[in-house]
């Protein structure tokens, strides 16, 4: 779906949008994964879509050595995608919420509910001194967000921060302007989320992977200081890490894009309908590519430029200390000597992201 509208301010996701977004509805649960409800005792989580196939895998490895090992009482773990936009039942008697698409809507679902809906959020940003303290960010993988153009269409290789920066800000619009030897053709800059787009800049509750590389090639200092810009050249896809959608199959088309999804769903073949790269490839920025084409992986000079992230899992503090059979399954899942931290080199590799070393893997970031 594409909603071409008259840009991304400095904080997306306002608390407004999201508390609309993650109201009780009166419908019925989406007809989605778990396969099964799961039950109250189990570990629940919902948030941002890059990490939702990881902690997929993570699940059904994980359940499946408890059973194998004859446990059938401790909290088994499980998880629902970002889409499609519907309400949801998390768990065996849970309310019934609006399903959270990103960081920012599974946070605020994390602090609106409690554990009898929701243990866990998916998180594919670092805290912000606006969340609230008592949660804890726990590290589980790296990433890396760039952008993607189709393979054999007009754009470069590789373009700098202030060139993405002017395309974004709708100052640079033909390829000319990059480099004389490029076609002459005008750029379709693209983000993702439920955003508008006008004269000052996108607004609205952008994805993660579009709020983060916007933050990080400085957009929102750089069109601060020119209000007077038409912005209203960016589109706007629902979705986001996918080619699937027609307008980015344009060869002047470009998005933000997570590397490690990229990998995982290029490489790795971890892919759902509407969940794939079509001819979208990731691109350099500042002459560093992205993506290790030989070893199939994110780069590893790429992944330490402010361009890299850490993957969390976000729990209520309360429950992560707590000295109770919660406490203990949370720990048994995500914390240093946990299943996630246990099976990095593994399963995060195989989805596609970089793991993290042991000393860092399932520590608690503020």
């Amino acid at each position: 779906m594409l909603r071409h509208v008259p840009r991304l301010g400095a904080r997306l996701a306002p608390a407004l949008a999201l508390a609309s977004a993650l109201v009780l509805s009166a419908g019925g649960p989406a007809l989605a994964d778990p396969a099964t409800l799961p039950n109250a005792q189990d570990l629940v989580g919902v948030g941002a879509q890059a990490t939702e196939s990881l902690l997929s895998r993570f699940a059904t490895d994980y359940n499946a050595a408890l059973t194998a090992g004859g446990d059938t009482t401790s909290p088994r773990l499980s998880g629902w995608d970002s889409t499609p936009a519907a309400p949801i039942v998390p768990k065996y008697g849970s309310v019934t919420i609006w399903r959270p698409f990103s960081t920012d809507a599974g946070l605020m679902a994390i602090d609106m509910y409690t554990s009898s809906s929701i243990d866990y959020a998916r998180a594919a940003r670092p805290p912000r001194p606006t969340d609230p303290a008592y949660l804890n960010f726990v590290a589980m993988a790296k990433d890396a967000v760039s952008w993607a153009s189709p393979a054999g269409g007009n754009a470069p290789a590789t373009l700098t921060p202030a060139q993405l920066v002017g395309i974004y800000a709708c100052q640079i619009t033909n390829w000319r302007q990059i480099s004389p030897a490029l076609p002459d053709a005008v750029i379709r800059p693209y983000v993702s989320g439920n955003v508008t787009v006008d004269r000052y800049g996108v607004h609205g509750s952008g994805l993660d992977s579009t709020s983060y590389f916007l933050e990080k090639i400085d957009y929102a200092r750089a069109i601060g200081q020119d209000q007077v810009t038409d912005h209203s050249c960016v589109g706007v896809v629902a979705r986001e890490n996918q080619g699937t959608d027609t307008v980015l199959q344009d060869p002047n088309a470009l998005v933000p894009y997570s590397v490690g999804r990229y990998v995982g769903q290029a490489y790795g073949g971890h892919t759902s309908p509407g969940d794939e790269p079509g001819p979208l490839t990731p691109r350099a920025i500042n002459g560093v590519a992205s993506v290790n084409t030989t070893a199939h992986s994110i780069n590893a000079a790429f992944a330490v430029l402010p361009f890299g992230r850490i993957l969390s899992n976000v729990v209520r503090q309360s429950e992560w200390t707590a000295q109770n059979a919660r406490g203990a399954a949370l720990r048994n899942v995500f914390g240093p000597a946990g299943w996630i931290c246990a099976h990095t080199t593994t399963t995060v590799r195989d989805q596609g992201f970089q793991p993290l070393p042991g000393s860092v893997c399932g520590t608690v970031i503020h």
